[in-house]
């Protein structure tokens, strides 16, 4: 059995709350993943051999050397062929970034959705009867959180769900929101989707016209975190605070998500504290020594996502966290830039 359908198989037996063994399978299926993409991924390699790692002298997921992000920008951090990827996905930031790109072909993508669907449905609960309105454009092929939002439509969202954000003339998303306003009139529970800036320009257009929606009891908001100099930034409670009082939703039918265009897994807020499915893991370290830090102690975020296969599974992300159990808490963008990926290849090639 090869590691895409041995995942396929942890992932739906993992999220079963009787189910034993599950921290002993994910370290067996990462340690197999590590030395696969020890062989097919020459940047990553080229970063493992620096540090001294190699497949047959660790024994646990946690020695498994994470890629900064900064390579996805650089390099081609993927196993799969020229020939056969069939999509790309870019990270958001501004037009004067490089953006980091993550290579898709039909296997990736279903295990990216297989990864996807369960954790969705198990954190943001979408009933047979709700109407997802998405606050992003359709058609936008190079978007993780886009792909996302259409395999959630297709699996969970009835025929009247509807994507409300438009592209504008120099790329940038923005809301049609006569459109949206209508959408969220009715009946009928709504599921509310979108990213915190998306969420803000719609909350300070009610404002500013002074109106309320009062959402139908069951509906549900879910933000997706990030602004990237697109809208003011608000603070997390405050934001919170004006879901209640705009849309007429509060705890606990607020849910926060946390995904990376790097990624293949999403993290889900609960009461604070975000968590990855069973075939994921976060893990705060320290940026001096790379050591895992203490609990409630402040440090980088890195990411073990199993359902990376044709890239790379562990991920340094320039996030900082703090450490809280098995799960962390998102407290913003580190001051320090990560090194740049060329700083990972062996020194007789760049000089270093």
């Amino acid at each position: 059995m090869d590691l895409s359908s041995q995942l396929r198989a942890f992932i739906g037996q993992s999220l079963d709350a009787h189910c034993d063994g599950v921290d002993e399978e994910f370290n067996r299926l990462a340690l197999a993943l590590f030395a696969a993409q020890f062989e097919s991924v020459t940047i990553y390699r080229q970063l493992c051999e620096r540090r001294n790692v190699r497949p047959e002298n660790i024994r646990h997921w946690s020695q498994i050397p994470a890629l900064p992000t900064s390579a996805f920008k650089e390099f081609e951090v993927s196993s799969i062929p020229d020939a056969e990827r069939t999509a790309i996905f870019y990270s958001s930031g501004t037009t004067a970034q490089m953006p980091s790109r993550h290579f898709h072909h039909a296997r990736s993508l279903a295990i990216y959705e297989a990864s996807l669907l369960p954790w969705f449905e198990r954190n943001f609960q979408p009933s047979p009867s709700m109407k997802l309105v998405f606050l992003t454009p359709e058609d936008v092929p190079h978007s993780s959180l886009v792909h996302m939002f259409k395999t959630v439509r297709r699996h969970c969202g009835g025929p009247d769900s509807v994507f409300t954000g438009c592209v504008n003339a120099d790329g940038s998303w923005s809301i049609d929101m006569e459109l949206t306003l209508a959408a969220l009139d009715g009946s009928r529970p709504v599921g509310l989707l979108g990213t915190a800036f998306s969420f803000v320009h719609l909350l300070d257009h009610l404002a500013a016209i002074g109106r309320r929606v009062t959402l139908p009891k069951g509906s549900r908001v879910m933000e997706t975190g990030g602004y990237k100099g697109r809208s003011r930034e608000a603070p997390k409670r405050q934001l919170r605070e004006m879901f209640s009082k705009l849309l007429g939703v509060a705890e606990p039918g607020i849910v926060t998500e946390y995904g990376m265009s790097e990624l293949s897994s999403q993290a889900y807020d609960r009461a604070g504290v975000f968590q990855f499915p069973p075939w994921a893991r976060g893990k705060v370290v320290s940026p001096e020594t790379d050591a895992e830090v203490g609990e409630g102690e402040t440090g980088l975020l890195q990411v073990f996502d199993l359902a990376n296969i044709w890239s790379v599974m562990a991920v340094q992300t320039e996030d900082l966290a703090a450490r809280r159990g098995n799960g962390f808490e998102l407290l913003g963008r580190s001051a320090e830039s990560e090194p740049r990926g060329c700083s990972l290849m062996p020194e007789s090639k760049n000089g270093g």
